[in-house]
């Protein structure tokens, strides 16, 4: 009897008791206790989680079987156009299409349908998005500082060219700031009389539409596909066959002219990289 009283009457432990208080308040479970344990590990899924690439399982398999895609029109159009001419053979109607019949009217909306899918799958046969591939720019490399550049923003210069061209599609860039040419490196176009790389003439690139346009706008030009726009004239010391091009603006004294070797080949995160990049060469070359 003493020994059921004493476990009937035993205190409960002090974590448990304020949980059971708090329970009754309405506070959650989760707030009795402190949640550093948990924490990390929480953190630590969703990283792994957010790092995960998102698996398209639907859009994979239609990349990877283009042609049978392609096809199904095809495919379920003539399905269609066969079983309506079978059904039309077997129900022993006649032949001749009846408009006061349901049957007629249904087997002409049904060759229709049938016709619009076949229609539909050549055409999806033989308009194919063109294959975009990179190209090895027409060119020398080149690599000039302009005088006057502190050791440390030569580093930072450079450290922004090995970032661009190991995350990106950039093989040349040329960094023009307070009307001097601070960096000109990657690929270049090659001079006519001795073959050595174009230099920037700065004067003529500031009057240019595509250096004012920037400057007034304050704000990141994408041409996607450079062999589009007329301003291509503009930049003589670019590779002939650049593919794409970013002009960011660097602060209010300078340009970072980006040059690609894909077509679309700067995606939206490789645009705010950029903008980033040049955030940072201003703070550093407003120094030096």
């Amino acid at each position: 009897m003493e020994l059921t009283r004493s476990l009937t009457l035993a205190p409960l432990p002090a974590k448990l008791t304020a949980a059971c208080c708090r329970r009754r308040r309405g506070l959650p479970f989760g707030a009795l206790f402190s949640p550093r344990r948990f924490s990390s590990g929480l953190e630590e899924a969703m990283h792994i989680r957010a790092l995960r690439p998102r698996q398209e399982w639907v859009g994979d398999w239609v990349r990877s079987n283009d042609t049978f895609v392609r096809s199904l029109p095809i495919l379920v159009g003539g399905a269609s156009l066969l079983a309506a001419l079978l059904n039309r053979t077997v129900s022993g109607i006649a032949a001749v299409a009846d408009a006061s019949s349901s049957q007629s009217r249904a087997d002409i909306l049904t060759l229709s349908l049938s016709v619009t899918d076949i229609l539909a799958g050549l055409v999806w046969l033989s308009i194919r998005p063109k294959s975009i591939s990179p190209v090895v720019p027409r060119g020398v490399e080149c690599k000039r500082v302009g005088t006057g550049v502190s050791s440390s923003a030569l580093r930072e210069l450079l450290w922004t060219w090995d970032s661009l061209t190991t995350a990106t599609c950039c093989k040349s860039l040329v960094v023009v700031y307070g009307g001097n040419c601070v960096l000109q490196i990657g690929v270049a176009a090659g001079s006519a009389e001795d073959g050595n790389a174009v230099t920037v003439d700065e004067q003529k690139f500031m009057q240019g539409y595509l250096y004012r346009n920037a400057s007034e706008s304050k704000k990141q030009a994408y041409l996607a596909n450079l062999a589009l726009y007329p301003g291509r004239s503009e930049l003589p010391f670019l590779p002939a066959n650049t593919q794409a091009l970013i002009l960011q603006p660097i602060g209010d004294k300078g340009i970072a002219i980006v040059g690609g070797d894909t077509i679309r080949g700067f995606t939206n995160v490789d645009q705010a990289w950029i903008a980033m990049f040049a955030d940072k060469l201003d703070a550093t070359l407003s120094k030096s």
